[in-house]
């Protein structure tokens, strides 16, 4: 659910409005390597959904309430590409809960992968860390926060302004403050309206305000904002910014079924001295660019008693009992059953068990590879391979046999033809780093 929609009102104290200032102002941030920012978010959603049930029922209305406070150090970094955007960001610190219903959810960022670089390009953001894997849920409490160096410098005015005058912000600081991923109609206004002395420092005032109609996550919607920001003339940052949000849950129709209301607040303040997280030497020797190492996923269960990795292009299904599943956005598949060590069949006997059931199915068997160890974690992983041709569909079906000390863990995947040179380096990956992380009993 997208969070920033927005108003935390801030007491400033007294304000003196220098209304007889006319010049025009170049009000600008320059997001230029080395540009660093201490950025302060906090943000409080309520409303209700309509949550689809029974085919043929009425959703059913459940209310949503939802807080989060991010604080962090935020430094710019030189792009990989000259249409991308590049910051590198220590977590200080991290407060997130949501209800939906009766359900309550709450995360958190561990504190060895709160330092994240965030990368966007193309109109698409996605943070990693480069000291080691982020769970979904970590990339979550972040995912729907302002990037600054779209969202600020594209509510700013790309020419200098007097008081009065007005600008649309660019789709990008759009996209950021809405999280739309398609934008249908509407804009997002601007107005300077005027110059405020703010404990001895003069800043702008700005009022933005505006309504957008378009598709985000949760869907079609409409979102109506309105607010005001603060310009810190002499140090060029802009440092504070309130917005209050309203959003529409759309249906196919344009029919209202759902409302959130929010409110949101962030506060900016330059930094001079990098923290040493964050400093030149701290960052040298680490990839800070995205690979397929560093932006991995990590998937770790306490209750089921398993951890692995995975590549971004699969999304953990269902999960039940003792199996887990992932699923490709190209149509692959893998099963993961926990066993206890007593009950975990041999590589030979799980293929003997594989060749039963695909049998039973009716399949053709066009290629084989016998079990075969392969370098995995601590303990001893098999695994074996199969061609085969159930009723119409050629697949690729690739399976593993791991044995651990607390236990074990069978795998069992399934590639469509053609996908198999793309899908079964990332198989044999997610494989070799599946670990048992509890004594597994047998039930």
């Amino acid at each position: 659910m997208n969070c920033r929609m927005l108003l935390a009102i801030i007491s400033f104290g007294c304000l003196t409005d220098f209304a007889h200032t006319q010049e025009a102002l170049t009000l600008r941030e320059n997001f230029a390597p080395g540009h660093a920012s201490k950025v302060d978010v906090a943000v409080k959603i309520t409303g209700r959904l309509a949550v689809p049930l029974e085919k043929g029922k009425q959703p059913e209305l459940v209310t949503l309430n939802g807080v989060s406070r991010l604080a962090y150090d935020e430094r710019v970094l030189a792009p990989d590409n000259a249409d991308s955007l590049k910051t590198v960001r220590a977590y200080r610190d991290i407060h997130f809960m949501r209800t939906v219903g009766n359900i309550t959810q709450d995360a958190d960022i561990r504190p060895s992968v709160r330092r994240m670089v965030v990368v966007k390009s193309g109109g698409r953001r996605a943070p990693f860390s480069p000291d080691g894997a982020l769970t979904w849920g970590e990339i979550d409490v972040v995912r729907t926060d302002v990037f600054n160096p779209s969202a600020v410098a594209g509510l700013l005015p790309p020419a200098p302004v007097r008081k009065g005058q007005k600008w649309r912000a660019t789709q990008d600081a759009v996209a950021e403050l809405t999280d739309m991923e398609k934008l249908d109609e509407g804009d997002i206004v601007v107005e300077f309206v005027g110059v405020t002395e703010v404990g001895g420092r003069r800043v702008a005032r700005l009022q933005v305000s505006g309504t957008v109609r378009g598709i985000n996550q949760d869907g079609p919607n409409r979102q109506k904002l309105e607010g005001s920001a603060y310009f810190d003339i002499d140090a060029a940052c802009l440092t504070y910014l309130s917005l209050k949000g309203t959003r529409e849950l759309l249906d196919g129709n344009g029919t209202t079924t759902g409302r959130i209301e929010g409110q949101f607040t962030m506060n900016r303040t330059p930094i001079e001295r990098l923290p040493a997280d964050l400093s030149d030497s701290s960052l040298r020797g680490l990839d800070l660019s995205p690979s397929l190492e560093n932006t991995l996923l990590l998937y770790d269960d306490p209750r089921l008693g398993v951890r692995f990795l995975y590549p971004r292009g699969w999304r953990v299904g269902v999960v039940q009992g003792k199996q887990v599943t992932l699923d490709h956005a190209r149509g692959s598949g893998i099963l993961l059953t926990v066993e206890a060590p007593a009950k975990l069949p041999s590589a030979d006997d799980y293929a003997r068990e594989v060749l039963g059931f695909l049998e039973k199915q009716q399949a053709k068997i066009t290629g084989s590879e016998k079990p075969s160890r392969v370098r995995a974690n601590p303990g001893q992983l098999d695994r074996f391979a199969l061609e085969a041709t159930i009723g119409a569909e050629k697949a690729r079906l690739e399976y593993a046999v791991l044995k651990q000390t607390e236990g074990g863990v069978t795998v069992a995947a399934r590639i469509p033809d053609g996908e198999a040179t793309a899908i079964r380096p990332e198989v044999e990956r997610i494989m070799r780093s599946v670990a048992v992380t509890k004594p597994i009993e047998e039930k």
